[in-house]
């Protein structure tokens, strides 16, 4: 069973909050690959969401390889072993987090340091 806490206040849209936070439960090992996650329906009622929010949600990791959908077990952790993409995609997102911190005055050494603590925070995973 997975926790998910959606902010409802927030700007951010709820279907990327339930995706960011399923990622995150992936890479720090909450959720482990071929576990299966709630059906949308058990998870729109547990959170108190739509059915289409998560729908939408399950939609969105599958296409970016983070689930599989099976007829049978529904939502499953099967997570893309595309390194090539997975470092093209993130390349990408970076050039936009790094831009907007350069924008706001953050520094080379701070941001090398974030991402040693993120990394830490995910244990060894992200060392391979």
């Amino acid at each position: 069973m997975i926790f998910v806490e959606i902010d409802f206040s927030s700007d951010e849209a709820i279907y990327m909050q339930l995706r960011d936070q399923i990622i995150l439960g992936i890479a720090t090992s909450e959720l482990n690959e071929g576990e299966v996650l709630p059906s949308v329906r058990q998870l729109a009622d547990d959170i108190g969401i739509n059915m289409h929010t998560v729908n939408k949600t399950y939609s969105l990791l599958r296409q970016e390889g983070y689930i599989k959908v099976d007829r049978r077990k529904g939502a499953v952790i099967a997570v893309d072993p595309d390194v090539l993409r997975a470092k093209s995609e993130t390349e990408k997102n970076l050039r936009i987090i790094l831009a907007s911190a350069i924008c706001r005055g953050v520094d080379r050494e701070d941001v090398h340091c974030m991402v040693d603590k993120i990394f830490n925070d995910y244990g060894t995973a992200g060392d391979k």
